[in-house]
C-alpha cells in the first residue's frame, strides 16, 4: 500500500530547501487547510445529490433531472443560491450569539472531519488519543445547537434546540461505549494504528465476532440520531417546529448548518469505516493469495471513500424507510434499549479479548 509519508517527506524538503523551518511549516499548514476546505465542500456536493436521488428511488421518483444532466448541476445552482441570499438579522435576536452558532457548528464538523484517515500516512490530525480527541471535539456541536435555539428568541428554534440538545447528549453515550468496545479489542485509541492493524490482521468487524457487530449496528443507529436525521429528526420536524433550531437564519448561516449537516453524515460513516470496516485497508481473504494481491493495488483512499459512501447508503436507507418517532420513543430508545445492550456487549468483548476468543 502507498504511504503519503513520502509525498508529506518530499514536500517538507523542497520547501525547507529555499525558505526557513518556520516558513515551510506556515506553508504546509496553509495547503493541508486548503484540501481539508476542498474536500469538505466537495463530499458536502456529493452528498447532497446523493440523498436526492436516494431519497427519489426509494420514493419511486428521478429526483432532480432539469439542471445539468441527470440533474448533476442542481447542487451548484442551490449553493449559487445560497451564496447570493441576504442575511437577515432579526431586532430581538441576541446578535452575537446568534451569528457565533453556526460558526461553532461547522468548525466542529470540520475538526472532526480532519480526524479522518484517509490513507496511511494521509490524515491531518493523528494523536496517539485520537478517539477521545474526536469525541471531545464533535461534542462542540451541540453547543453550537443550543445557542442558535436560545438567541434566536424564537419558542419553535428553542424546542427544537432543547430536543436536539437531549437527543445528541443521549446517544453520544452510546457512541462512546461502541468506540470503547472496539478500543478494548483493538488496545489503541489511534485512528490510524486501528487501520494499521486491521491491514495486517482483517477487519474488525469479521475479527471480533458477535460483540463487534452488535457494537456496529448500535453504532448505525445512534450516529443516526447523533446527525439529527429520520427517524430522529425530531429537532427539526417540519410539520411542528417549522424548521427546528435553525428556524430564524438566513443565507449563508443557514448553509453552514446544512453543510454541517451532511458532513456530519459522512463523518459518522467514516469513523464507522475506520473502526468496524478497516479504513483505509483492503479486504484481505485467508488463502487467496491472487487475490489479496489485486485488492493491494487498489489506493487505501479509494477503499475509504468507498466503505464510507457504502456506510452512508446504509444511513439513507434507515432514513427513507422509518418513519420518525416521538421524543419519549428516541429517549427510550437510548436509555432502556441501546445503553444496557452497550454496557453488556463491552463486558463480552472483554471476556474475548481477555480468552483470546477472536480471530
Amino acid at each position: 500500500m502507498f504511504n503519503f509519508n513520502t509525498v508529506s517527506s518530499w514536500l517538507h524538503g523542497l520547501l525547507t530547501g529555499f525558505m526557513p523551518e518556520w516558513a515551510a511549516v506556515l506553508t504546509e499548514s496553509v495547503l493541508v487547510a486548503l484540501v481539508l476546505i476542498t474536500l469538505y465542500a466537495v463530499f458536502a456536493i456529493a452528498l447532497i445529490y446523493m440523498e436526492r436521488k436516494v431519497c427519489a428511488a426509494f420514493q419511486c421518483r428521478l429526483g432532480p433531472m432539469r439542471v445539468g444532466p441527470w440533474g448533476t448541476l442542481q447542487v451548484f445552482s442551490d449553493v449559487f443560491k445560497m451564496l447570493t441570499k441576504e442575511i437577515i438579522n432579526l431586532r430581538q435576536t441576541d446578535m452575537f450569539l446568534h451569528s457565533l452558532a453556526p460558526f461553532l457548528v461547522v468548525t466542529a464538523s470540520m475538526i472532526t472531519f480532519a480526524c479522518l484517515p484517509w490513507n496511511a500516512g494521509a490524515q491531518i490530525i493523528d494523536f496517539n488519543v485520537g478517539v477521545f480527541f474526536f469525541l471531545a471535539i464533535s461534542s462542540i456541536g451541540v453547543v453550537g445547537i443550543l445557542l442558535a435555539g436560545w438567541s434566536s428568541n424564537n419558542k419553535y428554534s428553542l424546542i427544537g434546540a432543547m430536543r436536539s440538545g437531549a437527543q445528541i447528549i443521549s446517544y453520544e453515550l452510546s457512541i462512546g461505549m461502541t468506540m470503547l468496545t472496539m478500543i478494548c479489542f483493538t488496545g489503541t485509541m489511534s485512528f490510524s494504528e486501528i487501520c494499521a492493524q486491521q491491514a495486517a490482521e482483517g477487519w474488525n468487524i469479521f475479527r471480533g465476532h458477535l460483540p463487534a457487530v452488535v457494537a456496529f449496528v448500535i453504532y448505525l443507529v445512534a450516529g443516526n440520531a447523533e446527525c439529527n436525521r429520520g427517524p430522529f429528526d425530531l429537532p427539526e420536524s417540519e410539520s411542528e417546529l417549522t424548521a427546528g433550531y435553525h428556524t430564524e437564519y438566513s443565507g449563508m448561516h443557514f448553509g453552514y448548518y446544512y453543510l454541517a449537516e451532511y458532513l456530519n453524515l459522512f463523518i459518522c460513516a467514516g469513523i464507522a469505516s475506520t473502526i468496524f470496516l478497516g479504513g483505509w485497508a483492503p479486504l484481505h481473504i485467508a488463502g487467496l493469495d491472487s487475490f489479496n494481491a489485486v485488492m493491494d493495488y487498489i489506493p487505501g483512499a479509494v477503499w475509504f471513500v468507498g466503505k464510507t459512501f457504502f456506510v452512508v447508503f446504509l444511513l439513507m436507507w434507515l432514513r427513507w424507510t422509518f418513519p420518525r418517532l416521538r421524543i419519549d420513543q428516541i429517549l427510550s430508545l437510548e436509555w432502556k434499549y441501546l445503553v444496557p445492550i452497550s454496557m453488556v456487549n463491552l463486558i463480552l468483548m472483554a471476556l474475548a479479548v481477555s480468552w483470546e476468543f477472536h480471530f
